[in-house]
């Protein structure tokens, strides 16, 4: 009995830390296809979003409005990760990348962080290169 809990325990734990990762890797994924829908489904209630442009801290709703006009503004040919990595103090990811568009670089920061359980982006950073 005590055997069977503890590969079903240790069986939980190794599939949850694949949940946890997913979070990041989808949410690159959205940016390698310019994919609004796809990046909305990680946002927190709230995101602060800064470009350049505009600044603000938006609703789910308005966050994914906010990136689809951007991406239609500038169509995403592909996004390079420079750097990801968990940030322990926070419970949290980040990732630091370049996305590639049709009218130039961008220099893109996304900062998640745990909340019951999924990794949630709380802000967005796109600046110009």
């Amino acid at each position: 009995m005590k055997k069977t809990s503890f590969i079903w325990i240790s069986l939980l734990v190794f599939l949850s830390s694949f949940t946890y990762q997913d979070g990041i890797e989808n949410v690159i994924n959205a940016l390698k296809t310019g994919s609004s829908a796809g990046l909305a489904k990680y946002f927190d209630n709230y995101v602060d979003i800064t470009m350049p442009e505009k600044s603000s801290n938006y609703s789910k709703s308005q966050a994914e409005l906010v990136i689809r006009d951007f991406f239609n503004n500038n169509a995403v040919k592909n996004f390079e990760v420079k750097h990801k990595g968990d940030n322990d103090g926070n419970n949290g990811q980040y990732c630091i990348g370049t996305l590639l568009t049709k009218n130039g670089k961008y220099r893109v920061n996304v900062f998640m962080k745990s909340k019951h359980d999924k990794m949630l982006v709380q802000e967005i950073r796109i600046q110009a290169e």
